[in-house]
């Protein structure tokens, strides 16, 4: 597997044309309790094909989105380059470049689990304005889940090799607490996705894990992924339990 950085290349079309947008309710979240307004200026760290960033951007928020990885980069400068307080920016969570206090606010969507949080945090501390907040956003499938979503589940395990590795790096809120400084909030809000089979099969190759045309695996995921789809699909979907977790907290030094 190539490294955090580039490892989402070969995947950035799936990526962005497949994978959902956070629950509305968590962009209001951000609005009521995180300092998100129109004269916000936020720093959106592995921003990725800009998916957060053009939910930011719809609150009229100056969004610095800042991505090491090229073709993603690229692919949300296409989709948002001409809107109106987005700058794109080469850089990483560790090191963005960014200004000295210089932001009001700093997400990650769906990224954290690459980031050196230490680093990250150092990082974070020294771009936001005092007063200012961070929030990790995640689209998780909730622990009750589906017949379905089991289904789906146990073909990544039986298939993928670094799924359960990966998806437990994920949900690592220790992890989460040190970015924060040891306090942090979590808000959970719904978010199911309805999926053709065409578009549940991109988002699963727009996940990092999952094997490509080529390897030995995709074949037989494939057609497991297939028979699963239909076994529970109606009128040509599936229901993709999604909720969107939100963990925030005010970024301050350790006391």
């Amino acid at each position: 597997m190539s490294g955090p950085t580039e490892r989402f290349s070969s995947r950035v079309e799936n990526y962005a044309r497949y994978r959902p947008s956070y629950a509305g309710a968590a962009i209001e979240l951000l609005a009521a309790r995180c300092g998100l307004s129109a004269t916000a200026t936020v720093a959106d760290l592995g921003s990725g094909t800009g998916i957060l960033s053009a939910q930011l951007l719809a609150r009229s928020a100056q969004v610095f989105a800042v991505e090491p990885n090229d073709a993603m980069r690229n692919a949300a400068e296409a989709r948002l380059g001409t809107r109106a307080g987005f700058h794109s920016v080469r850089g990483t969570a560790e090191a963005t470049g960014l200004a000295d206090e210089s932001v009001d606010l700093v997400v990650a969507g769906q990224a954290f689990h690459w980031f050196d949080p230490a680093a990250a945090r150092r990082e974070a501390l020294r771009i936001v304005r005092r007063g200012g907040f961070g929030a990790l956003l995640w689209n998780e499938h909730p622990p009750e889940g589906s017949a379905f979503l089991a289904e789906y589940q146990a073909l990544l395990l039986r298939f993928v090799a670094e799924f359960e590795r990966i998806a437990a790096q994920r949900s690592d809120e220790a992890l989460m607490r040190e970015f924060f400084g040891g306090r942090m909030e979590l808000a959970t809000f719904p978010n199911p996705q309805a999926y053709s089979f065409e578009a549940l099969r991109g988002r699963l190759l727009s996940s990092s894990y999952a094997p490509e045309p080529g390897h030995g695996q995709y074949q037989p995921l494939m057609a497991a992924l297939r028979a699963t789809f239909d076994a529970h699909a109606r009128q040509g979907v599936v229901e993709f339990p999604y909720r969107t977790l939100v963990y925030f907290a005010q970024l301050t030094p350790a006391e």
